[in-house]
Parts: C-alpha cells; structure tokens; sequence
C-alpha cells in the first residue's frame, strides 16, 4: 500500500441513495444522480455511503455495491470518499479494504454509535478503531467530528491525538454545532506539526462556519445545491464579504427548506427537492424514517423557488 495523493478540501457533496418503490436501490437512479453531482465543474469529490445515502439503512452488500457503482460512473473523474459507518472494528477494516481495491480515493470514518455509552471515557476504543482500518488500507481519511450533543464527539485532546497517530488523517468533518468549539478545533488542526483540513458541515450556518478558516466542506446540500456551495466557498477563499453574503442569500432558503426540526428529515427533504426541480423521479427512503408530508413538500417547493431554483432554472451557479 502507499499514501494517496487526494488532499480532501473545497466542495465535497454527499450523495443520496435513491429507491425503488419497493424500496429497493434504484440503480439507474443512482447512477444519473451521480452524473448530476458530478456535473457541478470544480467539486473536489463526492462522499458515497454517507448519513446522505441512508447509510444506517445499508446492508454491507449493498455499501459495497455502491463502491463499485460509483467508481464505473465516476472513474477518475471526480474522486470517490467511501463512509465507513459500522459498529464493527473489524467490518470497518473490511470495508476500508475493500473501498481501497476497488479504486477509493478516500474514506470517510464515522465513531461507532456504541460509543455513545461513554466512549469518550476510552480514547482507547476509538484509537483501536482507526489502527484497524489504517492497518487495512492507506487510504487519505476525513475523521468525522459528530455534535456535540450526539455523546459520540472526540474530546479535543484525543481528535488531536487521533491526528498525529494516524498519519493518513487528513481532514475532519466537522459537525460539533458549537461555534467556539469549532474554532479553536480549526486553528488546533492547523497548528498540527502536520496540518489537518476542517471541512465544515454546518451547512445551516456556512457562511459563518467558512469564516472562520475552513478548508473546505463536505455536506449532503451538496447533493442539490453544489454549485451554489462552490460560489460561496470561493468568494469566502477570496475575501470578498459582499458576493459570499449575496450567494448566502440564495443559500438560505434552501436551509429553511432542510435543516428545520426535525433535522433527521434533511435528506428526505432533499430527495423532494430533487423530484421538484426535475433531478430524480421519486423521493422513496427507507423506515424509519419517512416521506414528508404534502404542506412540508409544499414548503420545499417554495424554497426552492426563493434560491432561484426551479425546474426551467436549474443553471450552474459557479463553474
């Protein structure tokens, strides 16, 4: 094995999953829905197998065809993060393996949600956790940061020392929901004898989050507004406050539209937005969780329509 070459930063959407009626994957969705993505010029890759694509309800087959789905329509075009999201060391060693032959660019590595149960009491049980799947694959990781509100965030001295254990970590998705947390987390990873990225999910409040010194930003919005989260993101690299406020204007309905309570409907909402603006046929997920009902895909539609998104409006904000 050898160090990849990606260096996760800028503008990374997550994907969706899209299922049949039966609630089986729908193949063909997935693939145009890749090719939609993939469309938004300047992207720096698309995270598969992510909260997004309804990971939690994946089997492992499944996740691993969606490696191999995505590297066919991708190829080396756009680079491929895989999700590591297992309550298993050992599977996520497996899975981490297998992304790595089939072409990954990257992975994207979520906390084990056993920990929840005091797992920030034994840095050890997320120190073996990584060593488990560093030892299977060298692939670059993004490590993601969970609020702090989940009980599944790292406690700052072990995110740091996560990153200096393990090389190969190369950026975190950051999700902690605290603004003075997510700063200090910012400058502490920069500060590293080797630097580690922040890509930012704090999609309801980006434009702040950006500010503050983000290296980029990996979140499921980018499954329907990637070129609007490119623009904001370069203008905010740029130092120009009056586009990046401008472009936030556009952003912000799309906010109101998926990250009102509850949170855990964001990419339903966002399949719906889809079907309204003519990217996907259907908005099937699979239980627990559930279609939206009339007046909130009702609402979605109008939000849509103030960013300035409409199916005869669907034009690439920023190339």
């Amino acid at each position: 094995m050898h160090e990849r070459h990606f260096e996760p930063r800028g503008v990374i959407p997550a994907c969706l999953m899209p299922f049949d009626a039966d609630l089986a994957i729908d193949e063909a969705a997935y693939r145009a829905h890749l090719e939609d993505i993939a469309s938004v010029a300047g992207i720096s890759g698309i995270t598969i197998n992510g909260h997004a694509a309804e990971v939690h309800a994946l089997t492992i087959e499944e996740q691993k065809r969606a490696v191999v789905v995505t590297k066919d329509v991708l190829q080396s075009r756009v680079p491929t993060i895989v999700g590591i999201c297992t309550e298993s060391s050992l599977e996520a060693g497996r899975l981490a393996s297998y992304a790595q032959r089939e072409g990954a660019d990257g992975l994207l590595v979520f906390p084990p949600a056993f920990m929840t149960l005091g797992g920030h009491l034994r840095p050890e049980m997320i120190y073996e956790h990584l060593r488990r799947i560093t030892d299977a694959s060298d692939l670059p990781i993004i490590l993601f940061q969970f609020p702090l509100a989940s009980q599944l965030s790292y406690p700052l001295d072990t995110l740091l020392e996560l990153c200096r254990r393990f090389p190969t970590i190369r950026a975190v998705k950051d999700q902690i929901g605290d603004g003075n947390r997510h700063e200090r987390q910012i400058r502490e990873l920069h500060a590293l004898d080797k630097p580690v990225n922040t890509l930012t999910t704090h999609s309801a409040w980006l434009l702040g989050s950006l500010a503050m010194g983000c290296d980029g930003l990996l979140s499921g919005a980018g499954s329907v507004i990637a070129d609007l989260q490119l623009a904001l993101f370069n203008a905010v690299q740029a130092g120009d406050l009056k586009a990046a406020r401008e472009i936030n204007d556009r952003i912000y309905p799309t906010v109101r539209a998926f990250y009102d309570a509850p949170l855990l409907d964001m990419h339903n909402r966002m399949k719906e937005a889809l079907v309204l603006l003519g990217r996907m046929k259907k908005a099937h997920v699979r239980p627990p969780l559930m279609k939206p009902g009339a007046a909130e895909i009702e609402k979605i539609g109008r939000m849509m329509e103030l960013a300035g998104l409409t199916p005869e409006n669907v034009y690439r904000f920023a190339a």
